[in-house]
């Protein structure tokens, strides 16, 4: 029997979008991949996910082509999501049934480099998906810094063991957007669970 989120969306429904989604973006040439709920079940803990979450590498200033490639394929979420995605860098939309897409507008250098990082993981026999690498998930899970978060970088720790994750790159991909956010204390959370686990 296949497992349900708690909004009673089949988990195969989920990767059924999922694998859509992988196959447009690679038919149109984008860079991209998967991050959030999905990538925390692999690298981390298994949990539920209601959502299907994806960085998409647009860049700075070049956003809109892509933007309305997504719209005339899937729903919004909001009246103006176009204007609210240029705004807020993120783009809301869902599918026929339902199922939540947030797609993140990526542009930094830490952005190109998860990106680029990226590989397919097997979640179901026969589909790959492009996640994001473990150290690429603690970074964006310790720079969003909230309770959840933190419990995902630790159990992403534990899972995959502190001696096998690339921390140079963890802590040269963090530190410049802790700097950014003026948030050290960051770095310094990130250090000690590093020790400690």
């Amino acid at each position: 029997m296949v497992p349900e989120t708690p909004s009673n969306l089949p988990l195969n429904e989920l990767l059924a979008l999922a694998s859509e989604l992988q196959a447009f973006f690679e038919s149109q040439g984008w860079a991209f991949c998967f991050i959030g709920g999905m990538v925390v079940q692999t690298w981390s803990e298994p949990r539920y996910t209601k959502d299907v979450d994806i960085t998409l590498l647009t860049g700075f200033g070049n956003e809109g082509p892509f933007i309305d490639a997504l719209l005339a394929r899937y729903r919004s979420r909001l009246p103006d999501a176009r204007n609210f995605a240029f705004i807020n860098r993120v783009l809301l939309l869902e599918s026929t049934n339902g199922i939540g897409i947030d797609i993140a507008l990526g542009a930094l250098d830490f952005e190109e480099a998860a990106t680029r990082r990226a590989k397919p993981v097997e979640v179901y026999p026969g589909l790959s998906l492009r996640f994001c690498t473990a150290e690429d998930l603690i970074v964006m899970k310790a720079f969003a810094s909230r309770p959840q978060d933190w419990m995902d970088v630790r159990m992403t720790i534990v899972r995959q063991g502190k001696n096998k994750l690339d921390w140079d790159y963890i802590f040269k991909q963090l530190t410049p957007l802790a700097e950014a956010k003026e948030a050290p204390d960051i770095l310094d959370q990130l250090s000690a669970l590093r020790s400690r686990y």
